[in-house]
């Protein structure tokens, strides 16, 4: 019983020092013992302490002095602020005063550097965009660095800079007039750059040997259309004006410096207006081509009919090549007939040729009416891609629908363009035919009419 009396204070006199129990257990056999081991652990902790408070007090003269420290360096940098603030409200005065003295010493001067500030940034605009600065790239340059003097309250243009605007300005005016040949950095239609002779014709447009290039302002680069116009005649005039060496010479200007050539760049070529009108369009040129290859078989044939015809009428013998005399060769088989039977053979000899000189006529006059229901079908097409495009896109871009517009108008013109000729061509060949059948029919009534007064005269 006495030891678990031991046991449990040590425990609780453990937990109050901080002791551990195991050790206590291990070590204190009974209370005196516990008791002595109580005062040992007190007279430790109190030198702990004390220990522990010498050096809080070593501590606390540390920050003290680091608290001096910062304290005197606060003061310094006060001060320092104090004569730097004094400084800056005396500099403000004294840039003050300069700038009185400078606006009173510049005078007139002043309103003429206002002046010179307001040309040198129109110059600088329009020397951006003219095609002058193709050859002389330098002068824009020049002009920035001027823009930035200008705008410097510190910095004063100088006499130079005035000469130098006012000789830019001077060139400007006097090359607008000129046609130039220098060589230039080139970007070529296939991506390489090259440098190359080439011609400015004023500020209007730049060439090469053949072809039209474009300046871009914007990098500074000359570049060759990657696509030119299609007329030949164009792109002929910058070849002559190329290698002229003096005199006129007939060339494509531009004076709206490049508008019209764009517009002559994007216009569709004759292939691809073609093309423009599909499957239907194809088939009304493949009409065509079929209608004017028979068109002219049939003139051929008409034309040497005629001219056969013409000298069979010129000769009396009879000539089977022509259809005058295979009409008179069935009046030579038939001329013991009486007049009625003579002039059924030769309304029949009439009627076998007119097959022959009608050949080919009634396609053509198909294909003339069959050209524009086809432009007409491609029209409905066209317009129904259309509404296809306004139905998924809406009609806010109008690029999108110009496919279906372009197909309904190119198969239109098409069919027409197939169907007038071939109207033309029929009337022009069926005339030919019957004027070869009206000679064919009056040779024959005359045959006829003299057979019957013959027949006449040999009754009587």
């Amino acid at each position: 019983m006495r030891k678990l009396v031991s046991i449990a204070a040590s425990t609780l006199l453990a937990a109050g020092l901080g002791l551990s129990g195991t050790a206590v257990a291990q070590e204190a056999a009974s209370l005196d013992e516990l008791l002595n081991m109580v005062r040992q652990g007190q007279a430790r902790e109190a030198r702990e302490a004390e220990q522990r408070l010498a050096e809080f007090r070593r501590r606390q003269s540390e920050q003290q002095a680091l608290l001096n420290q910062a304290s005197n360096e606060r003061a310094s940098l006060e001060q320092t602020g104090e004569q730097l603030e004094a400084l800056f409200e005396e500099n403000n005065r004294r840039l003050a005063t300069a700038a009185e003295e400078l606006d009173e010493r510049l005078g007139s001067l002043k309103e003429l550097f206002g002046v010179l500030q307001q040309v040198a940034g129109d110059t600088q605009s329009v020397f951006g965009s003219s095609l002058i600065s193709a050859q002389y790239p330098d002068r824009e340059e020049f002009l920035v660095q001027l823009g930035r003097k200008m705008a410097s309250s510190t910095q004063l243009a100088s006499i130079e800079d005035i000469e130098r605007l006012w000789f830019e300005l001077q060139r400007q005016m006097t090359e607008s007039g000129k046609v130039a040949k220098f060589e230039r950095s080139v970007i070529l239609a296939d991506g390489t750059e090259s440098t190359i002779p080439v011609v400015r014709v004023g500020p209007f447009n730049i060439v090469g040997d053949g072809y039209y290039l474009n300046y871009t302002p914007e990098t500074g680069n000359v570049v060759e259309l990657q696509r030119q116009p299609d007329q030949a005649r164009y792109t002929q005039s910058t070849a002559a004006l190329f290698d002229a060496q003096e005199g006129p010479v007939t060339f494509g200007l531009d004076p709206t410096r490049g508008g019209i050539l764009a517009q002559l760049v994007d216009r569709p070529t004759l292939r691809e207006r073609i093309d423009q009108g599909g499957i239907v369009g194809y088939s009304i040129i493949g009409l065509g081509i079929l209608g004017l290859l028979i068109a002219l078989v049939s003139l051929f044939s008409l034309v040497i009919a005629d001219r056969k015809v013409s000298a069979q009428l010129k000769s009396d013998k009879p000539n089977s090549n022509n259809p005058l005399g295979r009409v008179l060769g069935a009046y030579e088989d038939n001329k013991n007939v009486d007049t009625e039977t003579l002039e059924l053979k030769l309304s029949e000899a009439v009627l076998k040729e007119a097959p022959k000189l009608s050949r080919g006529l009634l396609f053509v006059k198909v294909i003339s009416v069959v050209a524009p229901l086809a432009g007409l079908l491609g029209t409905v097409t066209g317009m129904i891609k259309t509404f296809q495009v306004i139905t998924l896109y809406g009609a806010g871009d109008p690029k999108l629908m110009a496919g279906g517009i372009s197909q309904a108008l190119v198969t239109t013109v098409l069919g027409l363009v197939v169907a007038i000729p071939m109207v033309l061509l029929h009337t022009f060949l069926q005339g030919r035919s019957k004027r070869i059948l009206n000679i064919l029919q009056e040779q024959s009534a005359g045959i006829i009419a003299e057979h019957s007064e013959a027949e006449h005269r040999s009754a009587g």
